[in-house]
C-alpha cells in the first residue's frame, strides 16, 4: 500500500497529540476558532516541562562552562541577514496539493515513498519542478488522503515567514521571522567578542 509508513506515522502522531491535550501538556492553537494548522499552545504541565528542559539545557551547556556565552536574539531580523545566508534563495521545499482533497505535501517525499513501496529507488534531489511533475504523472502516484492522482503543478514554497514592520506595508519594511537561531548568533559574534573579551576557543549558545 502506498505511503503506509506515512499513514502509521500520522496515526501515531494524532494519538500523542490527543494524549497531550487530555493531560494538559499541549493544546491545538486557536482551537475554539477552528484551529490553525501546525500551531500548538503549551498547557499548564507543558509549560513547566518546557521550562525545566530549557533550564537543564542552559545549565549544562552555558552556566557550567566558562567559555560559553548565552544570547537571546530577536525573532525578527533584517532581510539582508537571510539573503546573505542563502535562506531567501534556497530555503525552499517543492510542494504539491491534491486538487480533490486539498492535501498539501512535499513532492519529493511522495515520490520517494511511492518508489520505496514498489521496491524501487528513485533519487529526486536536484530535479526540476517540471521533472517532478513528469514523475508524478507518469507513475500515476496517488494522494495519501483520498487515493486520487490529481496534483497541482509542483511549486517552490519558501519556509521563511515574511512580515512587515511599520504601519504601511511596503518593501522597505519587509522582515522575516528567524528561520533558525544560528544566524542571530553569527551576527552578534563581534558584539560578544568585544563585550566579554573571551579567550579562544569560546562558544555562543541560545536556547
Amino acid at each position: 500500500m502506498q505511503n503506509t509508513q506515512e499513514v502509521k506515522k500520522e496515526s501515531k502522531q494524532q494519538k500523542i497529540i490527543s494524549l497531550c491535550k487530555r493531560r494538559g501538556f499541549v493544546f491545538p492553537g486557536s482551537e475554539i476558532y477552528g484551529g490553525l494548522a501546525n500551531t500548538y499552545d503549551f498547557g499548564p504541565l507543558g509549560v513547566e516541562m518546557l521550562r525545566n528542559i530549557v533550564a537543564s539545557w542552559w545549565k549544562f551547556f552555558v552556566t557550567s562552562r566558562e567559555n560559553i556565552f548565552g544570547l537571546d536574539t530577536s525573532i525578527l531580523m533584517s532581510p539582508k541577514v537571510w539573503e546573505a545566508s542563502g535562506h531567501v534563495q534556497s530555503f525552499n521545499d517543492d510542494m504539491i496539493d491534491c486538487k480533490d482533497c486539498k492535501y498539501r505535501t512535499r513532492a519529493d517525499h511522495v515520490i520517494e515513498d511511492y518508489f520505496e513501496s514498489v521496491g524501487k529507488s528513485e533519487k529526486v534531489e536536484g530535479r526540476s519542478l517540471v521533472e517532478l511533475d513528469k514523475i508524478l504523472a507518469d507513475n500515476k502516484i496517488k494522494c495519501l488522503k483520498c487515493g486520487k492522482s490529481n496534483w497541482t503543478p509542483t511549486r517552490k514554497f519558501n519556509q521563511l515567514f515574511e512580515t512587515s514592520i511599520g504601519i504601511i506595508t511596503e518593501s522597505s519594511s519587509l522582515a522575516y521571522l528567524r528561520g533558525e537561531i544560528a544566524q542571530g548568533m553569527f551576527v552578534n559574534f563581534r558584539n560578544v567578542l568585544d563585550a566579554m573579551r573571551p579567550k579562544m576557543p569560546f562558544g555562543i549558545a541560545q536556547a
